[in-house]
C-alpha cells in the first residue's frame, strides 16, 4: 500500500512538472507572440502605406508618405494639428548670409518625392530593437553641467543663463571609427535648463551603428520634453517631428566628407523658435525641413542653454577606455584640414536676430581622450565664431 501511494506521488509530481513546463511555454510563447505583435503594430504606425518607394543603392529604403499620414500625427497631442508648411519668418542679421544648400544623400540618387509627400527612412524590426535598446533607463545624454554618467563624455562649448530662442553652427562632418555598441555624434544642444526634467532638441551628424546597423555618418535629431525620461526619440522612431520638406531624410547618409589634409565638406544646422506659433524649426542648409510643435515640450518656451560640440557613449569596462573617436578623430590641436570644428557658432535671441554668443565656457569630461579648444577669435570672413574639438579616444594618455 505505501509502495502503491508513493507510485501515486510520484506520477502527480511528474505530470505538475509536465503541465508547468507546459505552461512556462505557453505564456513564453504568448508573451513572445505579444511582444512580436506589438512590434509590428508600431512599425505598422510609423510605415504607413507609401505613395512612391525609392531603393537607395547605401541600403536604404525610402519611403515617400503623404504628408498629412506621416508618423507625426500619430501622437495624442498631434491629433488635429494642422501643419505649417514654411516659418512664418526667419532669424535676421549676418547668419542668413552663411546658409547653403544641404549636401546630396546618396537616396536622392535613386529617385525623388513626388509633390504632396515627406520622404521618411523605413523603420525596419532591428532598428526599433537597437532604438529601444539605446533609449533603455541608464542610456541619456548629460548636458555640459552634469556628470559623466552613463559613459557619455563631452568635449564642447557652451552659454548659459539666458533667454536663447534658437542656434546655429557650420560642422564639418567626418566617417570615424566607432565601436559596435558605441556612437560619435557632433552637434547643437538646446535645453530649457540643465536640470533632470529639461525639454531638448539636438541636430548633427552622428555614427552609430547600434542605431543604424553600419558605420556610417548621417543626419540625425533628438528630442525629448522630459529630461529623456518617458518622451522623444531619434529621428521620427516616435510620433513628433512635423516634416516637410520632401528633399532631406532624417537619419540619412551624409556625402561627401572630410578628408584629413584634405577638402573639408560642412553641415549647416540651425534650430529656431517660431515667434508667432512657438514652433521648432530645423533648417538644414538653406532648406526648412520641419518642425517639432510646441505642445510637444512641457518647458521650452525658450532655451537657456546651448552646447556645440561632440559626445561619445564609452560602453568600455574594467579601466581601458573606448578606442571610438570623436570629431575628426584628432585633437584640436592639429588645427585646420586636420581636427573638426564647429564655425559661425551664432545664437537667436528675443528679438529674433542672430548674435554671436556673449560668453562661452570650454567643457571635457576627458581632455586626454577628447578636448577642446575655443579662443573666440575670427579666421577669415567665412569662419566666425569657431572652435576646434574631438580626440581619438584610448591612447597612450588615454588609457
Amino acid at each position: 500500500m505505501a509502495i502503491t501511494w508513493l507510485g501515486k506521488m510520484v506520477l502527480i509530481v511528474v505530470v505538475a512538472a509536465i503541465f508547468m513546463v507546459f505552461v512556462e511555454g505557453v505564456v513564453e510563447e504568448s508573451s513572445s507572440s505579444w511582444r512580436d505583435l506589438e512590434s509590428k503594430n508600431h512599425l505598422r504606425r510609423l510605415n504607413k502605406p507609401p505613395v512612391k518607394t525609392i531603393k537607395s543603392k547605401d541600403g536604404d529604403i525610402i519611403d515617400c508618405i503623404d504628408i498629412h499620414r506621416q508618423p507625426a500625427f500619430k501622437h495624442p497631442l498631434l491629433k488635429n494639428h494642422r501643419i505649417q508648411m514654411r516659418p512664418t519668418t526667419y532669424p535676421r542679421g549676418n547668419g542668413q548670409r552663411v546658409s547653403r544648400a544641404p549636401p546630396q544623400s546618396a537616396w536622392q540618387k535613386s529617385g525623388t518625392c513626388p509633390k504632396g509627400t515627406v520622404p521618411i527612412r523605413r523603420t525596419r524590426k532591428r532598428d526599433k530593437i537597437r532604438a529601444v535598446s539605446f533609449q533603455s533607463p541608464g542610456r541619456r545624454y548629460p548636458t555640459a553641467s552634469s556628470d559623466n554618467s552613463y559613459g557619455h563624455e563631452n568635449a564642447l562649448i557652451y552659454t548659459k543663463d539666458d533667454v536663447f530662442l534658437g542656434a546655429k553652427a557650420q560642422i564639418n562632418a567626418w566617417n570615424i571609427h566607432v565601436e559596435p555598441n558605441e556612437f560619435s555624434a557632433s552637434k547643437i544642444t538646446i535645453l530649457s535648463s540643465d536640470g533632470p526634467d529639461a525639454s531638448s532638441i539636438q541636430v548633427g551628424w552622428i555614427v552609430h551603428p547600434l542605431l543604424f546597423g553600419d558605420d556610417k555618418t548621417r543626419l540625425f535629431t533628438y528630442w525629448t520634453g522630459d529630461g529623456f525620461n518617458r518622451t522623444g526619440c531619434f529621428n521620427v522612431l516616435c510620433p513628433g517631428f512635423v516634416q516637410v520638406s520632401k528633399n532631406v531624410v532624417l537619419g540619412a547618409d551624409i556625402t561627401p566628407l572630410s578628408t584629413y589634409n584634405g577638402t573639408q565638406y560642412i553641415i549647416d544646422l540651425m534650430v529656431y523658435k517660431d515667434p508667432k506659433n512657438g514652433n521648432w524649426w530645423l533648417v538644414y542648409g538653406n532648406e526648412p525641413v520641419g518642425y517639432w510643435p510646441t505642445p510637444l515640450f512641457k518647458n521650452l518656451k525658450e532655451a537657456t542653454l546651448i552646447e556645440w560640440g561632440g559626445e561619445v557613449l564609452n560602453t568600455a569596462m574594467g579601466g581601458i577606455h573606448t578606442t571610438t573617436q570623436m570629431g575628426s578623430g584628432h585633437f584640436p590641436y592639429e588645427g585646420p584640414g586636420k581636427s573638426s570644428y564647429f564655425r559661425n557658432i551664432l545664437t537667436v535671441d528675443q528679438t529674433n536676430i542672430f548674435r554671436a554668443p556673449d560668453w562661452v565656457v570650454p567643457f571635457s569630461d576627458k581632455p586626454q581622450c577628447y578636448n577642446v579648444r575655443y579662443d573666440g577669435s575670427k579666421i577669415g570672413k567665412d569662419m566666425g565664431y569657431f572652435f576646434f574639438f574631438g580626440g581619438p579616444g584610448e591612447g597612450a594618455d588615454c588609457p
